[in-house]
């Protein structure tokens, strides 16, 4: 790589890096292009250079976070070849994870209906498909072999991450009544349970 990538790579890592703090210091509504200039130093004109726009600053640090989501995922998911263990696993990862690394949970989640996604869709998909590619490849031999129940894929991903997303949500918004301890211990086994096999065609 030449010293002009590395240049631009760096500053691109450190703005997104700076648009996160503020992020995670002043919310959605004091997210914006001001805010970010002046925690990272730089010209508006320079991040227009490497994002085009405030939005696409924003969709690249979604795509960054949600990556580094699905990477959690996949560490804990991959090395397991019972699906029992891989689906609580993943449960598990994603508390964690929302814990461990809060502030990107928390862009994750107070960004699922910003403005931005759908205009910068390419950026994300480039981030998220081949890591959802490599979490179906997974689960493509356990659903063929009839160990997870036989539900269309959109359904398995709602079953398996829904209710760990929205404990996360909750718990990032401040619900007094969320503990990410016991939601670790208590939801993994009964996610399972809903994915298992079952008596009834599933």
């Amino acid at each position: 790589m030449s010293p002009k990538h590395q240049g631009t790579d760096a500053t691109r890592a450190r703005l997104l890096d700076d648009a996160l703090r503020v992020h995670a210091a002043q919310g959605p509504d004091g997210f914006n292009m001001t805010a970010v200039i002046k925690e990272s130093g730089v010209s508006s004109g320079s991040l227009y250079h490497h994002f085009g726009s405030f939005d696409g600053l924003a969709a690249a640090l979604y795509a960054r976070c949600m990556g580094r989501l699905l990477d959690t995922l996949l560490d804990a998911l991959e090395p397991l070849d019972d699906a029992r263990r891989g689906v609580e696993a993943v449960v598990r990862a994603y508390l964690r994870f929302t814990r461990e690394q809060r502030d990107a949970a928390m862009f994750v989640h107070a960004s699922a209906y910003a403005t931005f996604l759908p205009a910068h869709a390419s950026v994300i998909t480039a981030q998220k498909e081949p890591r959802m590619v490599r979490l179906l490849a997974w689960l493509r031999p356990h659903l063929d072999n009839g160990d997870v129940a036989a539900l269309p894929i959109p359904l398995i991903e709602m079953l398996l991450i829904g209710p760990a997303a929205e404990t996360a949500r909750r718990w990032l918004a401040g619900d007094p009544t969320i503990d990410l301890t016991e939601a670790e211990r208590a939801l993994p086994p009964r996610i399972w349970c809903s994915l298992a096999p079952g008596e009834h065609g599933t």
